[in-house]
């Protein structure tokens, strides 16, 4: 009978598990694994404020699970479960019921409202993409309503954004805020200094994990933006138009957005558990529960205790490494190996305080701030897409938060995105793609014609053929003539640099029958691929390299040759080419082997 494992909830540690199991496990035909999620996407919760401060698209912080798991052995069922019996191995949805034999607990959790009267029935969360689309349409309505506004007392409670919790949520979002504002001031007519943003935190410091050099620069940054950082001042008591805190003090505001902590979701309580502090499940080192060996809680739903005797912060490292550890240890015991301890490594934290300024502290790195920062934390969210999906989501990525960008910056950087951005009918590139791979094809074949690939043409000579050609078919025209005059082609003019002299001299001429067979293998063969239309991009990367070299030794040069090759680099051999159907099958093989560790020729074929 096949061993049946369900993993419920496509989160960090849930799509880590499937990875995982799918590795471990994908020779074993006796083994089901099945992914259910109530959604058909996974939903990168890390950049939500980037969704809710209109930085970015709600596309772009979603990723399609068929996707991630295309080429697996795993399952994946949409479908929400609304009840379980651990002890009879069932889950149950509305309309269907589910049976395993080993299940992994990665179903996520809810906001922590600390039974603040008031606060969940009028303070917005950002727990979902849900939630951020829905604070981010609340505060257009807000600027729009207030540019309408007579009243002050009104205006000045829509115009005043308030997040409860200086952790790492809350800092991230008001740093959307802090470039959001400037925008909507400008489109509603509104005066910035009208605009309050506030953090109110209970404890004394804002960040209060992070390095303090680090802390208080994120602090200052924010304070010249314009941001009250209100600490030791804990929420007691939310109304629909204010809230208030512990001194007494009634800040009037129409958005409070709550950060101030997660629990695990409600769905627990159903599981008849043991449970710690936020209704996370207690598990042991192998990540199972105590009551059901076969039940494994990972991410956010789980309290691990180190060897410290400290609880694991619900981090996306922490979901990723317990959702790998449950998967290996429910693979060892079917496959009847050891089990794997729990060893949790945190590598850091990074903030980002909007698009252009972060802090982090990564371990064996030096304290980052500004810009490095923000490309450590680009790069970071691109090695974990990378490792779900491949290049593709990396692509998407950068097309999403470089090139797609929601915001309307000044008029330079909108009109470069705006240009950038901006697509093309690559149809009408054809013509030239077929012309340069012509003139390529027409080179290498003359300098064969001119007994390049069987007699010395370059080499040190004080000959230079007076030849007047130019560009890729000069070299051929220039040695032809050199000959002619009993000598050789010189590489060196008066123009060369010298680095590139010594080059010629050391490495070049010495094994001159070699580079000149070299040249008309590229030439002949970048002619071929512009032609057919075939790896058109890195043809283009090596065309330019080649005319560069030209420019370089004989000073002979065609830039029409070089401008061309860079129109190629706009995907010219995807029409009329055979890049139209080899990059995807590349892009498909990619996927496969990332997952299989080989390749299969018949996947991803585009027809």
């Amino acid at each position: 009978m096949s061993k049946r494992i369900v993993i419920l909830g496509a989160g960090y540690a849930g799509l880590e598990a499937a990875k995982t199991l799918h590795k471990k496990l994908k020779k074993q035909d006796d083994v089901e694994i099945t992914l259910i999620d109530q959604n058909s996407y996974h939903t990168l919760l890390t950049e939500l404020h980037e969704v809710a401060g209109q930085r970015v698209e709600p596309d772009s912080v979603k990723v399609s699970i068929q996707h991630v798991l295309q080429y697996t052995k795993v399952k994946f069922v949409q479908d929400r479960i609304t009840d379980a019996d651990l002890k009879a191995k069932k889950l149950f949805s509305q309309d269907k019921e589910y049976e395993f034999d080993y299940l992994i607990a990665g179903f996520g959790s809810e906001p922590a409202f600390f039974d603040i009267p008031g606060i969940e029935e009028n303070a917005f969360t950002l727990w979902s993409l849900e939630d951020a689309e829905k604070l981010h349409d609340h505060i257009l309505n807000m600027f729009r309503k207030a540019s309408e506004e007579k009243d002050p007392a009104r205006r000045k409670a829509m115009l005043t954004l308030a997040v409860g919790g200086g952790g790492y949520t809350g800092v991230e979002l008001v740093g959307e805020f802090i470039e959001w504002v400037k925008i909507l001031c400008k489109q509603y007519n509104i005066d910035r200094k009208e605009v309050r943003l506030i953090i109110v935190e209970a404890l004394p410091t804002v960040l209060p994990i992070l390095n303090n050099k680090l802390k208080n620069k994120a602090v200052r940054y924010m304070e010249k933006h314009g941001v009250e950082i209100l600490v030791n001042s804990p929420i007691v008591k939310v109304d629909p138009d204010s809230f208030t805190i512990k001194d007494g003090t009634v800040i009037p505001t129409k958005t409070l957005v709550w950060t101030g902590g997660i629990q695990t979701s409600s769905f627990v309580k159903k599981l008849g558990l043991s449970v710690g502090r936020r209704n996370r499940i207690i598990v042991n080192e192998y990540c199972q529960t105590l009551e059901y060996p076969y039940v494994y809680a990972v991410g956010d739903n789980m309290q691990f205790t180190d060897e410290k005797g400290e609880v694991l912060p619900p981090l996306v490292e922490t979901a990723l490494q317990s959702g790998h550890t449950a998967a290996v240890n429910i693979a060892a015991e079917i496959l009847g190996k050891e089990k794997e301890v729990l060893k949790p490594k945190l590598h850091g934290v990074m903030v980002s305080v909007g698009s252009s300024y972060a802090v982090a502290q990564l371990e064996g790195m030096p304290l980052l701030s500004g810009i490095f920062a923000i490309i450590i934390k680009h790069l970071v969210n691109m090695h974990y897409l990378f490792g779900i999906g491949g290049l593709e989501l990396c692509w998407k990525y950068i097309g999403h938060q470089f090139l797609k960008n929601s915001r309307k910056y000044n008029f330079f950087l909108q009109s470069v995105l705006s240009h950038a951005r901006e697509r093309s009918f690559r149809f009408w590139l054809v013509p030239l793609r077929i012309y340069l791979g012509y003139k390529w094809l027409l080179s290498g074949l003359d300098k064969i014609n001119n007994n390049w690939w069987t007699e010395a043409v370059i080499g040190a000579s004080d000959a230079t053929g007076g030849a007047t050609a130019s560009g890729a078919t000069a070299a051929a025209d220039a040695a032809t003539a050199a000959t002619a005059e009993g000598g050789l082609m010189s590489l060196i003019s008066d123009h060369t640099p010298d680095w590139y002299a010594w080059f010629v001299e050391t490495v070049v001429y010495p094994n001159n029958m070699l580079f000149q067979r070299i040249i008309v293998i590229t030439e002949i063969a970048l002619g071929i691929a512009f032609i057919l239309g075939i790896f058109t991009f890195l043809a283009a990367i090596v065309s330019i390299g080649m005319n560069l070299n030209f420019l370089l030794s004989t000073g002979l040069y065609d830039w029409w040759f070089i401008w061309a090759s860079f129109a190629m680099l706009a995907g010219a051999g995807r029409v009329l080419g055979a890049d139209h159907y080899l990059m995807p099958w590349l892009t498909h093989q990619l996927r496969y082997f990332q997952r299989n560790r080989r390749i299969h020729l018949f996947k991803g074929w585009r027809w």
